[in-house]
């Protein structure tokens, strides 16, 4: 069966634009509506896919194309709910779904109902084609991703694990080129910074006002938040990021890369980030892969103006690397605030990290360089904030963060996402879809990589 790529991204961006028409703005979420959308376009081409209701409002659909089951599932995996917006601060609608020179309009185009959309199509191709498959592929778009996916996938982990059982995932977040010393790359994630957010509290002596003393829990904890805010905590190398760095070097050759590899360097990587990168944005989120972090955000003391407070609080948002965990963060806050701090965890979620070195990942990059033949790489690549992929963590399923799409050099992907007038272009949507499809296909229709190398592990 020829496909008519034309039809179908025009079918893709139709898709995409009913989502962005149904609010499912986090808080409150309300992602039901879109679940029943989806569920309606399922059911209309034969799937019987199941709406899972994780509290009143809070919808998660899933559906599952049979393969032959000679290999376990693949997971397809998107939310549909989305962060607030500012109207007025937009040049269309946010919730218009409008098509304006070329591209879809409004909030979730980028984050991520684009892949929704992507992630349907592919299941839609498959039901029309009955395609035969060694595996099944499952469809889940679910909630409450940007408030921490506990109504959504972390709910069906919890409560319909055998509905999404998989052997990989794939969802956000990569798959999207950037530009690199002048040549274009591709960066799929496979790993995730953890979450240490906790609540360093500072204790003094009560008094006056008037009367100051050097016993003061405001003070004590101002010069603890500058100190934090002024320091650069242990240096860290890790599988993923190596993999990242070590594969744009590759593609950028000579002295450039050379240069770049600096950065894996504990004793070069500062030097490189300030005098070869440069660029402010990417020092930022180079020193992130190299670094736990933590950033004060809240500051909590005192009722009164006359009154010096018994205590002080500030809440610390941490991120750690693979192979870090809530003690070694805290440890090494201690180091430079130093004794005399109490430290409450508010919320704790490990890092994730998948290995970039299986037959899924050689299949996706494989995809991207056959769709773009001026792709110089495709590397792995690590997110500083968190995704669903945590939630699949827990239960052993390895998630890569693969939508994929192609952007104009003047479009900046990482500031639209949750920015004003975020939007996608038609002509990426084209690309994105068609790799995905192939990539999904080809993935499933081949066991020998994934029979082999169980065979191997005996």
């Amino acid at each position: 069966m020829n496909l008519n790529w034309d039809e179908i991204t025009g079918e893709t961006v139709r898709h995409l634009q009913a989502l962005i028409r149904i609010p499912t703005v986090n808080p409150p979420g309300n992602e039901k509506p879109a679940a029943e959308y989806l569920a309606g376009v399922l059911a209309a081409e034969g799937y019987d896919p199941a709406v899972l209701e994780s509290a009143p409002g809070r919808g998660n659909v899933v559906a599952r194309y049979r393969g032959s089951g000679e290999a376990p599932p693949l997971l397809l995996l998107s939310h549909l709910d989305v962060v607030p917006v500012e109207p007025e601060k937009w040049e269309r609608d946010p919730f218009g779904g409008e098509v304006v020179d070329g591209y879809v309009w409004g909030r979730g185009a980028l984050d991520m109902k684009f892949a929704t959309a992507m992630q349907l199509e592919t299941m839609l191709l498959l039901a029309r084609q009955k395609l035969p498959l060694k595996r099944d592929v499952i469809f889940a778009a679910t909630a409450d991703e940007e408030a921490g996916g506990l109504y959504g996938i972390g709910y069906l982990v919890d409560h319909h694990l055998e509905k999404i059982r998989a052997e990989y995932a794939l969802t956000e977040f990569g798959g999207f080129p950037i530009r690199v010393g002048g040549k274009r790359l591709y960066l799929c994630q496979v790993a995730e910074k953890g979450i240490c957010w906790v609540r360093m509290r500072a204790r003094g002596t009560p008094g006056h006002g008037s009367v100051p003393h050097r016993d003061n829990a405001v003070v004590k904890l101002a010069e603890a938040v500058a100190k934090l805010g002024r320091a650069t905590l242990p240096f860290h190398r890790t599988d993923a990021v190596a993999g990242m760095v070590e594969g744009m070097a590759a593609a950028l050759g000579g002295l450039q890369g050379a240069v770049l590899r600096g950065v894996l360097n504990p004793a070069l990587s500062s030097f490189v980030l300030r005098r070869a990168i440069r660029d402010p944005q990417q020092v930022h989120y180079f020193h992130a892969l190299l670094h736990n972090t933590v950033s004060p955000t809240v500051l909590r003391a005192g009722s009164k103006t006359n009154v010096i407070p018994s205590e002080a609080e500030a809440e610390l948002d941490g991120r750690i690397l693979p192979g870090q965990d809530l003690g070694s963060f805290l440890a090494e806050v201690r180091a430079v605030v130093g004794d005399g701090f109490e430290f409450e965890p508010i919320m704790v979620a490990p890092p994730v990290a998948t290995d970039h070195r299986t037959p899924l990942f050689a299949a996706m990059a494989e995809g991207l360089r056959r769709h773009d033949p001026e792709a110089m790489a495709v590397v792995p690549m690590m997110v500083t904030g968190g995704t669903d992929a945590k939630h699949l963590a827990r239960v052993g399923i390895p998630c890569y963060g693969f939508t994929p799409v192609q952007l104009p050099p003047e479009m900046n992907f990482m500031q639209m996402i949750h920015g004003h007038n975020e939007r996608i272009p038609v002509a990426g949507l084209s690309f994105g879809v068609r790799v995905l499809y192939e990539v999904v296909v080809g993935f499933c229709q081949n066991t020998c990589l994934h029979i082999s190398k169980k065979r191997g592990e005996e």
